[in-house]
């Protein structure tokens, strides 16, 4: 098959999921072009190893990039619009339709994301990889500058944050016109049927880990006595790491001999920085900003415990199963998460480790004093852990599936009727 994937940025070191599906492709032999919808990401000084190992730079086509000053976004699309013109008169007139596209249009995100199309593209399958990406992939072939089965994936941010500011209907003409969808947990796929997506065209799909690059280990009490703690995440508000860092405070009177390890970066450093600094936490917390994910899981393998605070962002952004939390789980750690989005999903409360209310320091200071008090319970919640991503997330199982799903979609007579997708059997292996 001949495979578009659409996506706003591309590379970026915080989506592997993306990464992994687009590799995925690429292994079972399939011909995969990558379409940057919002150019190259500002900041290219890491990219993921299979970047590089895949030569995916030369499979990308790079939307020009938008300038945040008005003056200069309008002067750049003259200027666009100018050179390509010849390349497709009457379609580059409709991109500035604003009675059709409405701000799309007045912010000329119509025009910059449509560049790369203007000479047309035939593609058997274009999965975007957002659903607000979805809308323009829809746009898009309905201007006649793509043809091919078209699927949409909802993956979190477009079926959250995106419905305050845009309103319950904006996904109606997606619904109608986009052949199949994906989402990557049961809690975002019921909310996709709940505003009018069909149910006969939507399935369940996981983002998948490369469970053999995250290697089990056993957790035992450590002889140096040092429990070790660790996140991992973007520096933002929806994954709930200033709950920690106050947990750990109020942990730290009763059990000193800990360490918490932060890895990533974003906007909240700084505040975290000072919040550490004000709860006296210098010797204890540590922002060690973005690693490579080897790099990850060197320091994951030294720590006893992993937690995933995810809350409900002020502007309605909700998580999926994390996939940082399924590496942690994989590699055996007792974890705690919080009962958000699609989390409850992956992590069985008691089980592989303990599921809290959002926002709640308190919570997490109490299922954090006790794991460190009962290191007995590391061992089996490890195990039980381990079990369920594999069972559920093994990316080489769920990539499989993800192929036989565009067969399926390529192979019907009717694009919208409903796809007899079956999850693959899973096997665990420990």
């Amino acid at each position: 098959m001949k495979i578009a994937f659409f996506v706003a940025h591309f590379p970026v070191l915080s989506e592997p999921f993306i990464l992994n599906q687009i590799v995925g492709a690429i292994e079972r032999g399939h011909e995969v072009h990558i379409y940057s919808l919002d150019g190259p990401p500002e900041d290219t000084s890491k990219v993921h190893p299979l970047v590089e190992q895949y030569k995916l730079i030369e499979r990308t086509f790079y939307a020009p990039t938008r300038p945040k000053n008005e003056l200069w976004r309008w002067l750049k699309g003259l200027g666009l619009l100018l050179l390509n013109f010849y390349k497709n008169p009457s379609v580059c007139l409709q991109l500035l339709n604003t009675s059709r596209y409405v701000s799309q249009a007045k912010s000329l995100k119509m025009l910059y994301r449509a560049i790369p199309f203007l000479d047309k593209k035939s593609y058997d399958i274009i999965h975007c990889q957002f659903s607000t990406l979805g809308v323009f992939g829809v746009w898009f072939r309905q201007l006649g500058l793509i043809e091919g089965k078209l699927i949409s994936t909802f993956r979190g941010s477009d079926i959250s944050k995106f419905l305050p500011k845009w309103g319950e209907g904006v996904y109606q003409e997606l619904f109608e016109e986009t052949d199949f969808f994906l989402a990557n947990c049961e809690f975002f796929k019921n909310k996709a049927v709940a505003l009018g997506c069909d149910p006969n065209k939507i399935h369940v799909h996981g983002s998948g880990i490369d469970c053999s690059k995250f290697a089990f280990k056993e957790r035992h009490f450590p002889m140096d006595g040092k429990v070790r703690i660790a996140t991992t995440g973007r520096l933002v508000e929806k994954k709930g790491i200033e709950y920690v860092i106050q947990a750990i405070a109020k942990v730290a009177h009763t059990y000193p001999n800990i360490e918490y390890n932060i890895i990533g970066d974003g906007p909240l450093k700084d505040s975290f920085q000072k919040l550490i600094t004000k709860l006296n936490l210098g010797h204890i917390v540590k922002l060690l900003g973005w690693k490579q994910q080897k790099e990850i899981v060197e320091i994951l393998d030294t720590c006893h415990i992993f937690i995933a605070p995810s809350v409900t962002g002020a502007d309605g952004n909700q998580d999926a199963p994390v996939n940082t939390l399924k590496e942690a789980m994989a590699m055996g750690l007792p974890v705690i998460s919080t009962l958000h989005g699609g989390i409850p999903e992956l992590v069985e409360d008691g089980v592989s480790g303990f599921l809290v209310e959002e926002r709640n320091a308190d919570a997490i200071a109490l299922k954090l004093t006790y794991l460190i008090s009962h290191p007995e319970v590391w061992e089996k919640m490890g195990q039980a852990g381990r079990v369920r991503v594999e069972e559920k997330y093994d990316m080489s199982k769920l990539n499989d599936e993800l192929v036989a799903i565009y067969q399926q979609l390529l192979n019907s007579e009717l694009p919208q009727a409903k796809l007899q997708v079956k999850p693959l059997a899973l096997t665990t292996n420990n």
